[in-house]
């Protein structure tokens, strides 16, 4: 059987979720650092996995795999029982719409390409980065509070066991932390994190725990 790597960096949220969803299966990987900051990702080894130059690539089953949710989908799809997803339409469907609030609205304004364009173009590059998080991390958590202000929120985004938004959320609010977001009108959210905490498969795809 083929080997199963993960192409990922340490604080990538993107390589943090699919982490987590390895965890939870028990799929053994092994872990492939490519260094963001000393733009691994623009060279031509990691263009060849990705032309993209994003994170992460996962080589699994014979294939190489891009774009975190896809990769997690596809593991709900070849792995029984992953339950990642709902099994009825609708709760899937609101899953989804968890999911994509972070890592299509909040996550893509936030990334490393971005906040290095805006930081090139601002006076003071490391003031505006710190507003330029705060403001768009902190708007897009404080609306995915409100969106789970909902009948089909439990323990977790989605009734009471972790699935892909829960999946999304934790890498989320690590950043938030690390960027010094006020996160007190958000109580729900941060509930949900620290119960995703106690859980091993989440604690073991840290960044504080993964290769650099």
């Amino acid at each position: 059987m083929a080997e199963t790597d993960l192409y990922d960096y340490w604080r990538s949220s993107a390589s943090y979720r699919v982490r987590i969803a390895l965890n939870s299966l028990g799929e053994t990987y092994r872990s492939v650092p490519v260094d963001l900051l000393a733009r691994g990702h623009r060279q031509a080894e990691h263009l060849d996995r990705n032309p993209q130059g994003l994170l992460p690539v996962l080589d699994i089953d014979g294939e190489r795999f891009t774009q975190s949710l896809a990769i997690i989908e596809y593991l709900a799809e070849t792995r029984e029982a992953a339950g990642f997803l709902p099994d009825d339409a609708v709760g899937r469907q609101r899953v989804r719409a968890l999911s994509y609030a972070i890592a299509m609205d909040i996550h893509p304004v936030c990334n490393l390409g971005v906040v290095s364009f805006v930081m090139a173009n601002a006076a003071d590059g490391e003031a505006a980065r710190r507003d330029w998080m705060r403001k768009f991390i902190g708007e897009g958590l404080a609306a995915f509070e409100r969106l789970l202000d909902h009948p089909s929120t439990g323990s977790f985004c989605h009734g009471d066991s972790p699935g892909m938004a829960d999946f999304c959320l934790v890498p989320q609010v690590y950043n938030a932390r690390r960027w010094d977001v006020d996160l007190s009108a958000c109580p729900k959210l941060v509930a949900i994190d620290q119960r995703c905490a106690e859980i091993d498969a989440f604690a073991r795809a840290h960044p504080d725990r993964t290769p650099r």
